[in-house]
């Protein structure tokens, strides 16, 4: 059975060290819709991930899964190439290293005035609701064409269509309803009104070019939307997490701040941001694996979280080390689907993680480690709130 347990805080299951030793290719039941593989070695997620006999076009019910939600036809994250990669090109050279290059001053600005709000109103304070996800919303608003007043609406929505067992099945089935008719509402403004913004452009690509149809307009400003604030506001709070808790790293970080680019891909691989199993591939004809052979049509599960503890590919996969050179971790995924907002999510981890360590030498929790609450019921792991002091 999948999950193993309830996932509490960033402790990874051992159960995914063990089977990636003694059963790599191993027989899971999901949630919903019954039983598929799960591979845990790095060589296999990276395979799955990328090769094009396993295919992510087999969407809606019948599909195992984890989620109350069946993954839709129309969105981006259910499609192959050339599918895939008709969608992708309209927005790819918005999140080019070159372009999000240029977003680094105004991300720095927004952190810093969320920064000094925070040293303002003075301690304790909550990083999460204080500057991650105010961050990260703002961000994604201003890139792709979303009033920034509205985050209380679709934050909850959010929440319910990410959710695992956290909403039951109607209620995020009305949520994901009322956050398509948002985006819905949205895109008739931009049709009456001209945008400089991603919104506009994919408008533009509808409406000009017939380069995608409306519903995929509409799913793929969903995705945009909550993959653009969701996932790196609750990075934001677990790296910043991992480093008070281990000072030892913190403070080197502070004696040397040229560490910081490689601590953040070696908490880009320690930390888990998911719940480790990720969306299902089906294959399309039998593939071999190691531990065994896939059928064709059978679902096949592989993240990122356990391809980055593999100690195949990871000397010491277990622990923190900021020092790591060699580090070529998954945690945005691998092949056609690797993370478009990738260079914008690191971008986005250095500014705070740099301010922070410019502006509060003395940060600490303000709560023991073992007080700090973390979400539950969701596909992806942070803190509901992150209380620190200075």
């Amino acid at each position: 059975m999948y999950p193993f347990g309830e996932i509490t805080g960033l402790e990874v299951d051992p159960v995914f060290a063990q089977l990636r030793e003694s059963e790599p290719l191993a027989r899971v039941r999901l949630p919903y819709e019954g039983e598929g593989w799960l591979v845990t070695r790095y060589a296999d997620v990276k395979l799955v991930n990328s090769d094009p006999r396993f295919t992510r076009a087999h969407v809606g019910d019948g599909i195992p899964r984890t989620t109350p939600l069946p993954r839709r036809g129309d969105s981006i994250l259910g499609m192959d190439p050339p599918e895939h990669t008709r969608l992708r090109k309209l927005v790819s050279k918005a999140f080019t290293a070159r372009r999000i290059g240029r977003l680094r001053p105004r991300i720095e600005r927004i952190a810093n005035v969320l920064l000094d709000r925070v040293e303002r109103d003075g301690p304790p304070a909550d990083l999460m609701d204080g500057v991650s996800l105010p961050l990260t919303i703002t961000v994604i608003c201003e890139l792709l064409g979303v009033p920034y007043h509205d985050q209380g609406k679709f934050r909850h929505w959010t929440d319910a269509v990410m959710a695992t067992t956290a909403y039951d099945p109607d209620e995020a089935q009305r949520c994901e309803i009322a956050l398509r008719g948002y985006l819905a509402r949205l895109v008739a403004d931009h049709r009456e009104n001209t945008y400089d913004d991603l919104l506009g452009h994919l408008v533009g690509a509808r409406d000009e070019d017939e380069k995608l149809s409306e519903q995929e307009l509409v799913s793929f400003g969903v995705t945009l939307l909550i993959s653009g604030h969701e996932t790196t506001a609750n990075q934001i709070g677990n790296f910043t997490y991992v480093l008070l808790t281990n000072p030892h790293i913190i403070d080197a970080l502070r004696a040397d701040r040229a560490l910081l680019p490689s601590a953040i891909e070696e908490l880009l691989r320690f930390v888990p941001m998911g719940n480790g199993i990720g969306n299902a591939r089906i294959a399309k004809e039998d593939v071999e694996l190691s531990g065994g052979v896939v059928r064709a049509g059978e679902a096949v599960f592989a993240a990122g979280v356990n391809a980055n503890r593999d100690r195949r590919v990871f000397t010491d996969p277990d622990r923190l080390d900021i020092h790591r050179a060699d580090n070529p971790h998954l945690a945005f995924g691998h092949g056609p689907h690797y993370c478009l907002g990738a260079q914008l999510a690191r971008m986005e981890l250095a500014v705070v993680l740099d301010a922070l360590l410019d502006r509060f030498p003395s940060l600490a929790l303000a709560v023991p480690a073992a007080e700090v609450p973390w979400k539950q019921g969701r596909l992806l792991r942070g803190p509901e709130s992150l209380p620190v002091q200075w």
